[in-house]
């Protein structure tokens, strides 16, 4: 039903709440010559390496590239990729919070599969990486003896991304013989399994052979092999494998299986084909009448020892257990769990396209997280080993404000990884020289720090510590969840704000500086009293004295202090400075505006229009966030017309073929960002939608439409699944 349907006419009213049950990260291009060459994953912030500002010409005519290559949505709820370049192809993601499918231009095949929380250094001396693992999804067909898809025998190829339930299709004709069409799923309630869903329909009399491939990815050794034919009290045959991570400090296995229509007994003969030395295949051959389809499927599980002690027996434990509930169960349950997933969404009435976006947006941010795990977020999720799938500030900035208000439980999960790491950020304030707890810019399995000695962020990019910390208060400021505030946390928020306590240089009254920092806006280096890290701190010391009281404890008196003694430098006009020595230049990404949302430190409406005013003209191509500050700004002063263009501005450009997946920049090719798509999507709920969290709860304050748009619905919202609408006004 559509939101005009299931609300009536717009009433005389702006705001109704109804009750109901930053290349690479730090804004760096990481390069060293050997990552370069081995795999294109970083990085953004060395000021060695800086992104070439685009031209105005080139922002202006990036829309009508992206119209040429992308086909128009057909409906809120696909993706689809009916005319495809393997030239110029950005895969599309099917996860579940666990593992990443990534699709790739040619039937049968993935362009990876990464495992979550699996990390190991790839090359002796680098930092460690998100691990690739067995390619589960991939497949091997022969019709009447010949092999389909290696010399491009197949015409009509096709895929669309079902983003209500998660899943690819792949289709394709083979010739005059048959039509073939397979779904891949990332199974939600089964985390670390997938299923293919695959049905041949035959044009004239022909015999099938397809396979199911057990394909190890080259950073893997020792790949063995386990064929268990009749397993499982002879209802399944299995095609197993483990393998060694880079080092070799872990083991990964994987384990394979079909999944038959027919009764127990009628099923294909399965055996193992060994006549490629690379990979090992089960195979089964069955002839198909013309006119007529054979329907099969293959479930298939991936596992490693950070997660089990027995990787290959818990492999082919997981994928019994999945083979066994059999096709309709397994299908009817993954599409409960993400229709339960969208009861939390975001509709916009009066501009579809947006509205698809959007979706697209939450698909994946749903998609990359999981609850009742401990894993964090990297800025491309589980769409590959982009900056090495480790944690930087884009999870707590960025991405964890939109899980704390549409899925709080998820939310819970991302801090947990902070929370399970607190005792490593203390090792790593102390041996700074500093008090408390001081978190890592890259974080990936042991919460040390993994930034690559190429780039300074690591050294300098202190603001990290509290953008977790404000993370944890918003939480609780969501949720007023006082108990896992006291166990959960008021750790966090007591660690971080004695660190910054012991961080600044105390050179007298209003001068409690903190010097050589790397900003939020990475193309500078060693600065003094940086707008945004300044801020952050001062922000971290007030929420740690607020938690304090809340919790009915006492608080050190010297955090008040403090934070009434960092400074925010201006200009004479009022324009905060990004940092003391700043004179005006371009910047990379939101720095100073970080002060006016989310930070509240500017708070007035004149001092917040006059830094947007400021550095709005100054922002360069970095990454694609900025411009979600910059709508969240523009709608807040008032004007949703200038709010809705940064919206557009904030992604469009950045989108690439043929399913319009999301880019870091206008000139770079690394999606899918998902730091990004949390920025936009903040745009829509906190900007438009006009909702915040406050240390009492959610508040809605009142917000303008575009002149297009007929309404904004928001369902879902915090643990009691409040729905906010926002009406066009006339």
């Amino acid at each position: 039903m559509g939101v005009e349907e299931e609300f009536g006419p717009s009433p005389p009213i702006a705001c109704l709440p109804i009750s109901g049950a930053a290349e690479h990260k730090a804004g760096r291009l990481r390069y060293s010559l050997r990552e370069h060459m081995f795999r294109t994953t970083h990085h953004r912030t060395s000021p060695l390496f800086r992104f070439r500002p685009a031209t105005l010409a080139l922002l202006l005519l990036m829309p009508s590239v992206l119209t040429a290559q992308t086909k128009p949505p057909s409906g809120p709820w696909t993706l689809h990729a009916d005319s495809i370049d393997p030239q110029h192809y950005f895969g599309e993601t099917v996860a579940n919070g666990m593992i990443g499918l990534v699709s790739a231009p040619v039937p049968f095949r993935l362009k990876e599969t990464v495992l979550n929380g699996v990390f190991d250094v790839y090359t002796p001396g680098d930092v460690s990486s998100i691990l690739r693992t067995f390619n589960l999804a991939t497949m091997s067909l022969a019709i009447d003896g010949t092999p389909v898809g290696e010399r491009g025998d197949y015409t009509k190829f096709r895929q669309a991304l079902d983003l209500r339930h998660a899943n690819l299709t792949t289709s394709f004709d083979v010739g005059d013989k048959a039509s073939v069409r397979y779904q891949v799923y990332a199974l939600r309630q089964a985390p670390y399994s997938a299923f293919i869903d695959v049905t041949i329909t035959a044009k004239q009399s022909i015999t099938i052979t397809p396979g199911t491939v057990i394909d190890a990815p080259a950073p893997l050794s020792d790949v063995r092999y386990v064929y268990r034919p009749n397993g499982a009290e002879e209802r399944l045959t299995f095609l197993s494998a483990s393998a060694r991570s880079p080092s070799g400090k872990l083991l990964i296995a994987a384990s394979h299986t079909f999944v038959f229509d027919e009764p127990r007994g009628h099923t294909p003969v399965v055996s193992q084909d060994t006549t490629r030395r690379d990979h090992r295949t089960l195979v089964f051959t069955r002839h198909v009448p013309a006119g007529g389809s054979y329907h099969f499927a293959i479930v298939a599980s991936t596992i490693s020892s950070v997660q089990t002690a027995d990787p290959l027996n818990d492999a082919e434990r997981l994928t019994t257990f999945a083979a066994l509930q059999g096709h309709d169960r397994l299908v009817r349950m993954h599409e409960r769990a993400w229709d339960e997933l969208w009861k939390s969404d975001i509709i916009v009435a009066g501009d579809d396209s947006t509205q698809h976006d959007i979706r697209a947006m939450l698909y994946h941010l749903y998609s990359f997280a999981r609850e009742g795990t401990a894993y964090s977020l990297s800025p491309m999720g589980l769409s590959g080993s982009g900056y090495n799938g480790h944690a930087f500030w884009d999870t707590e900035l960025w991405m964890l404000p939109v899980f704390t208000m549409l899925q709080p439980r998820m939310a819970e999960s991302i801090l947990e990884y902070r929370v399970q790491r607190l005792d490593a950020a203390r090792r790593n304030a102390s041996a700074h020289g500093f008090a408390g707890a001081m978190f890592p810019w890259e974080s990936a399995a042991t919460g040390d720090e993994d930034t690559p000695l190429c780039c300074l962020s690591g050294v300098q990019e202190h603001h990290i510590t509290g953008d977790i910390a404000m993370a944890a208060w918003g939480y609780f400021g969501a949720t007023q969840d006082t108990a896992w505030l006291h166990d959960r946390g008021y750790p966090i928020l007591r660690a971080t704000a004695d660190f910054w306590a012991s961080r600044v240089d105390r050179n007298g009254p209003g001068r409690y500086d903190i010097a050589g920092v790397m900003p939020a806006d990475e193309w500078v280096a060693n600065v003094d009293n940086n707008a945004f890290t300044n801020a952050v701190a001062r922000a971290n010391l007030a929420a740690a004295g607020d938690a304090a009281r809340v919790l009915g404890v006492a608080s050190n008196p010297d955090w008040k202090h403090v934070r009434a003694n960092i400074p925010i430098a201006r200009f004479p006009d009022g324009v905060t400075k990004e940092y003391d020595s700043y004179t005006g230049g371009r910047v990379k990404q939101a720095d100073a505006n970080l002060l006016s949302y989310p930070l509240h430190e500017v708070n007035t409406p004149a001092a917040i229009r006059r830094d947007l005013e400021y550095y709005e003209p100054r922002m360069g191509d970095g990454p694609a966030m900025t411009y979600s500050i910059f709508s969240i700004l523009h709608e807040r002063l008032g004007d949703p017309e200038r709010a809705y263009a940064a919206l557009k501005r904030g992604y469009r450009p950045n989108m690439r073929p043929p399913f319009g997946v999301f880019a870091e920049t206008v000139n770079g090719d690394n999606p899918y960002f998902a730091t990004g798509a949390g920025g936009i999507l903040q745009a829509m709920i906190n900007g438009f939608g006009g909702l915040e969290i406050t240390p009492a709860g959610i508040v809605q304050h009142p917000s303008k439409l575009p002149a297009h748009w007929t309404s904004l619905t928001i369902t879902g919202v915090g643990a009691s699944h409040r729905t906010y609408v926002v009406r066009a006004t006339k």
